[in-house]
């Protein structure tokens, strides 16, 4: 991991958590029902408060601010990167992506262009069905670290090509990715199909870090060259990776990277004046050229420059 991190040429980022704060906040809500915004609301976080994602979290808080009274939940159901369900005062309440929509039998169309306009403002939105009708969207945001902009453009300095990786709709992928300076955005990416992509870029010859903090990042993390986890992650996100950024998040990526070279650079170094002091010293002590040359070493300053040997070395890692 340590040789692969001082070659590292693409870089490849979870926008959650890791680009972004991690803490999204409720933003928009959009009622089609006619019975207005905080009752939509209330039976939407009603379900989400049932799950643990930010995203959830957010709607639940979102919901909490305004005062709303939530609501017992039954028959809860979640699936990973798509959407949630749950029964709600006698209604199917149904919220995610639209092809988790379609799926339950919902089309998404008529709210489709409200959706890209809030993600070309850089908010994801998700719809919302009651009983397998369409009825409105809710949209968050997770605003960029302050620490995201500096960091890539000081990869990008160092020659290292950078790349979000993120399931959020592809409009709301590029407004996020326009604001950091990232061109190349990966978008509507499954959580496990991020594993996929790193054996793609693999297979392209590049040397590839996966940066990510969630659950799902792990296999992404596991199958790059270097896995880099924010320390602040999932414990499984750590544990799957070879580098933990335990402190500053992602302002501390152009940091490892470095030290990977000069590591290896060090390393490099140590080699070469190690192979020097025996080459020079080793027919010297041994009395190989005295009889051209009349050149020998005697034990005091053959053990001295063993000695210096080591010194050399260790003041060059110190240094």
């Amino acid at each position: 991991a340590l040789e692969a991190a001082s070659r590292v040429n693409r870089v490849l980022l979870d926008k959650t958590g890791t680009l972004t704060t991690g803490k999204p906040t409720l933003t928009d809500v959009i009622d089609r029902t006619g019975e207005g915004e905080d009752a939509l609301l209330a039976l939407v976080a009603s379900v989400e408060k049932m799950s643990e994602h930010p995203v959830a979290r957010a709607v639940a808080s979102g919901a909490t601010s305004r005062k709303l009274a939530l609501f017992d939940v039954d028959e809860f159901k979640s699936v990973a990167g798509h959407g949630i369900e749950g029964r709600v005062q006698n209604r199917l309440v149904r919220v995610g992506t639209a092809d988790f929509l379609r799926e339950g039998g919902t089309s998404t169309t008529d709210l489709e262009e409200e959706a890209e306009r809030l993600a070309t403002r850089g908010r994801t939105p998700f719809f919302v069905a009651l009983d397998g009708v369409l009825s409105g969207l809710i949209a968050v945001a997770d605003p960029p670290s302050v620490h995201a902009r500096r960091a890539i453009e000081e990869l990008s300095a160092m020659g290292v090509e950078v790349a979000m990786v993120t399931g959020d709709r592809a409009r709301t992928a590029r407004a996020v990715g326009l604001e950091l300076g990232i061109e190349d955005v990966i978008a509507e990416v499954k959580p496990e199909d991020k594993a996929r992509v790193v054996f793609e870029q693999r297979a392209k010859g590049r040397v590839v870090a996966m940066v990510g903090d969630g659950i799902n990042d792990a296999p992404a993390l596991a199958g790059a060259h270097v896995g880099i986890a924010i320390g602040s992650g999932a414990d499984v996100a750590v544990a799957a990776a070879d580098v933990a950024l335990m402190r500053g998040g992602i302002a501390g990526l152009p940091t490892a990277l470095r030290l990977g070279r000069a590591t290896l650079r060090t390393i490099r170094q140590n080699l070469f004046w190690a192979f020097v002091y025996n080459i020079v010293g080793l027919p010297l002590a041994a009395g190989l050229l005295y009889p051209w040359t009349g050149w020998q070493l005697s034990p005091v300053l053959a053990s001295a420059a063993m000695s210096l040997s080591s010194v050399s070395v260790l003041t060059n890692s110190l240094r």
